[in-house]
């Protein structure tokens, strides 16, 4: 019973939505009531003398006085109306309600992130996957915007044979925003075995391919696969051009330099990365992300891949001018460990210092780094540390973002909430209006 009435209190917590409308319901209700009442007072008076109306006055309790008559009759009357009304909500909503969560805290919860801040990462890979995890938590206005630059496993077979984008790693951050990841989540992730028909293709990769190929366009069909998803929030490709990453790799103990065509080549070559870009090497950005980076409030790049999945975002010319001219607070969010073939023995300043090279300087307001080095890694691979240089040369923001089950990932949840905490000191609290 307490429960319950904890739970009615909820409805007048800012930002439900429903004080207004109970407030109109409750006028209407009471000017319906004042108009019947005029009726039946009328009747009552001037009805002739019959057996009933004896009835009548002992049913509306004419022996107590008029105010405790109010109090009882409006008691009664409030009630109802508000176990109807609440059942009636219940009913409705019910199919959009998960096991063990109430009516109000669902209400609750859907209006502060509707009113979340508007959010773009960009990136791709499992980084980007874990970090949007985190922020479906605190906003709905969100916007992923992935490389297309893959050319390995199920989606270069997919993007050789059918000629679409490759569709692995929206798949991925569409899995990562499902309102129902248990399930849904678990079956676009679904992978079959090698040795079947289907190569080891993911069932994601496949429904977005088959929807492209009905709907005629590969973003039509990222966005129909959000609604079977039920996301909030849209995935977004930087480019809608076939591109390539391409990439000069130093050879160890060697100043031989080589070429590497392809993303999925780039990380075997075993060998310094010198420099990377995109063949062709002035892709136009994909108008809706241009739109959503001028509209952001917060723009994170990474965690990710730095060569692989970062940089081939930056790379598209008119995408990295506009995360440079947007008044969104920009945060880098750094790696934890490093990644072999790509980021060997690279520290923090290593990262920034790659990225400026490709790009320029002056693209970030802070740079987000772990400070907790607890945990095993696996082999050859190593923390990325922060070196007094970045200190003094960057806004750095030093924090624990350790998955304390995965020491080499971010948990989401703590990279989220660092996020959303830099953004407050920047504007001042959200208070919902």
């Amino acid at each position: 019973m307490i429960r319950k009435l904890n739970s009615w209190k909820n409805l007048l917590i800012p930002g439900v939505g429903l004080k207004r409308w109970l407030v109109l319901i409750f006028l209407g209700i009471t000017l319906l009531a004042f108009g019947l009442a005029v009726i039946v007072l009328d009747f009552y008076r001037n009805a002739p003398e019959t057996w009933w109306l004896p009835a009548l006055a002992t049913a509306s309790l004419r022996w107590l006085p008029r105010p405790l008559r109010v109090v009882i009759f409006g008691g009664i009357g409030l009630s109802l109306l508000l176990v109807g009304l609440f059942e009636l909500n219940r009913a409705l909503i019910k199919p959009f309600i998960r096991p063990g969560k109430s009516v109000v805290n669902t209400l609750l919860l859907h209006h502060q992130r509707e009113r979340g801040p508007k959010i773009v990462a960009v990136g791709g890979g499992h980084g980007l996957s874990t970090l949007l995890r985190g922020l479906k938590g605190f906003t709905n206005n969100l916007t992923a915007v992935v490389t297309v630059a893959d050319d390995g496993g199920s989606s270069g077979i997919l993007r050789k044979e059918l000629g679409i984008l490759p569709p692995g790693d929206i798949r991925n951050c569409l899995a990562a925003l499902s309102d129902d990841e248990e399930m849904l989540g678990q079956l676009f992730q679904y992978r079959f075995a090698e040795n079947s028909g289907f190569q080891g293709h993911s069932f994601g990769n496949l429904f977005i391919s088959v929807l492209a190929e009905l709907t005629g366009s590969f973003e039509q069909a990222v966005a129909e696969s959000g609604r079977v998803l039920a996301v909030h929030g849209q995935v977004l490709p930087s480019t809608l051009h076939d591109v390539t990453l391409q990439a000069d790799v130093i050879l160890p103990d060697t100043i031989h330099e080589v070429r590497v065509h392809g993303e999925s080549k780039i990380p075997e070559s075993t060998g310094l990365i010198r420099r990377v870009w995109l063949e062709p090497n002035n892709p136009p950005a994909f108008p809706k992300v241009i739109q959503a980076i001028l509209q952001a409030e917060i723009i994170v790049v990474g965690p990710g891949s730095l060569f692989t999945s970062i940089l081939p975002n930056l790379l598209v010319p008119d995408l990295s001018e506009a995360v440079r001219a947007s008044r969104a607070l920009k945060i880098y969010v750094c790696n934890i460990a490093t990644q072999h073939g790509e980021t060997d023995g690279f520290q923090c300043a290593d990262h920034i210092r790659v990225i400026e090279n490709h790009i320029g300087s002056q693209m970030f307001d802070v740079i987000l780094c772990n400070n907790n080095y607890q945990g095993e890694l696996p082999k050859g691979v190593d923390w990325v540390k922060i070196e007094t240089e970045l200190m003094d040369n960057y806004p750095v923001s030093v924090e624990d973002l350790v998955d304390l089950q995965y020491p080499y990932r971010h948990d989401g949840q703590k990279l989220s909430r660092i996020i959303l905490e830099l953004f407050q000191e920047k504007t001042g609290p959200l208070v919902e209006s």
